[in-house]
């Protein structure tokens, strides 16, 4: 399916031609794609604490897609969550982020999705508890969080910052995962982009703090970030993992460089401090380090080597996910393992296994090690959220 991605710089000639880099930069497929599925079709779950709602067929079916849509009803659908016949849409559909989006790029977008090869895809029943499963309702949520205000522009930005704004804030729509929600999974709009939970990974603060966000990261450290899903202060994991591969590693150097000018704007918001971890908790996460990590993470004090001269693994110092606010990464990392994303940038990766058999507690204890140790300084992990997580991996 990744060859529907192949980049075209943002004024090609032709809508449809256009309308595929669009599609990159909003990570339509990415969204749209279930596993194994057909590209587009629909079908991808999306949880949350009210239930599962699954995206939709947007290729040009007739009968289960966008096929018989016009642009002006695609245009509401992104601008006001309203689908053909008056129909609300779940914000699985970031349409408070898409209203964002010009009236060209949006005519650009919808004149590629009808090129592509329909495909007859039934949307999957989504599974919400009462009473978010009265579309209805929805009205309410967009009185509260659908905000069509323009966007604040700083007298004097430049032309790249504002490109970064457009893409980060609109296509881009980062703050659907690194903004903190409210219990209606609207934004808490005054801790815009300083980090957020979403299906069980915590998505990074892209503020300018210098412990758990972007502040130490230079804009070339955050477009290589953009490019190959690492850089010496984070690889990305969970959702980011995908977003990288399907989309930030396709963009343009130009649009990847606007990004990272305009997150390097942001300034830092105030760090909570965190207490102190107990010493018998780092001394038994210290003791799991030494029988399950040692072989592939140098211990602190340390160089940041693996043997035999191979690359090093993802630095366990100053890491921004291992420094986040909340730990729910670290945990899930732990719990599952992971695997650095493979991109045309950077085909080298890197894989941890998963330690299941690690007790809740082990696993607590060593997350609060790693986070507390290599000169890092973070929260301490509880043995209750480990048994939370691991509830929700395994069912």
């Amino acid at each position: 399916m990744f060859a529907l991605f192949m980049t075209v710089p943002a004024h090609a000639g032709g809508s449809a031609e256009r309308g595929k880099y669009l599609a990159v930069l909003g990570d339509c497929a990415g969204c749209h794609t279930a596993p194994h599925g057909a590209a587009f079709a629909g079908g991808l779950p999306f949880h949350s604490t009210f239930g599962t709602v699954y995206s939709t067929n947007i290729t040009p079916d007739h009968g289960t897609g966008i096929g018989g849509w016009t642009e002006e009803q695609f245009y509401r659908a992104l601008h006001d969550g309203i689908a053909p016949g008056g129909r609300h849409l779940y914000p699985a559909l970031p349409y408070a982020y898409f209203t964002r989006i010009t009236r060209r790029d949006t005519a650009d977008l919808f004149a590629y999705l009808k090129t592509l090869r329909p495909v007859d895809a039934p949307p999957t029943p989504n599974k919400l508890t009462f009473p978010f499963n009265i579309r209805r309702g929805l009205a309410f949520w967009n009185a509260l969080y659908l905000d069509k205000s323009p966007p604040k522009i700083p007298a004097g930005a430049t032309a790249q910052w504002k490109r970064g704004e457009y893409l980060v804030n609109g296509l881009g729509h980062c703050a659907a995962c690194h903004t903190p929600k409210t219990i209606l999974f609207g934004d808490i709009r005054s801790n815009a982009l300083t980090g957020g939970v979403v299906d069980h990974w915590y998505s990074a603060n892209l503020t300018g703090g210098d412990i758990d966000g972007l502040g130490r990261w230079s804009q070339a450290e955050l477009a290589q970030y953009l490019a190959t899903g690492r850089n010496k202060y984070a690889t990305a994991a969970g959702t980011m993992q995908e977003k990288v591969t399907s989309s930030t590693s396709r963009m343009t150097g130009a649009d990847r460089a606007a990004i990272a000018a305009y997150f390097k704007s942001l300034p830092a918001r105030p760090h909570a401090q965190s207490a102190a971890p107990d010493s018998r908790q780092m001394a038994a996460g210290q003791c799991v380090v030494v029988h399950h990590c040692q072989v592939c993470h140098q211990p602190p004090g340390k160089p940041d080597q693996t043997a035999g001269g191979l690359p090093p693994y993802p630095r366990l110092a100053g890491d921004t996910l291992v420094l986040g606010h909340d730990p729910t990464t670290v945990l899930h990392i732990i719990l599952g393992g992971a695997e650095s994303p493979v991109t045309a940038n950077e085909r080298t990766t890197f894989s941890m296994p998963a330690f299941p058999t690690l007790s809740d507690q082990q696993i607590a204890d060593v997350a609060t090690y790693i986070r507390n140790s290599w000169g890092n300084h973070a929260a301490p992990a509880t043995k209750d959220a480990v048994t939370h997580l691991r509830a929700h991996i395994q069912s």
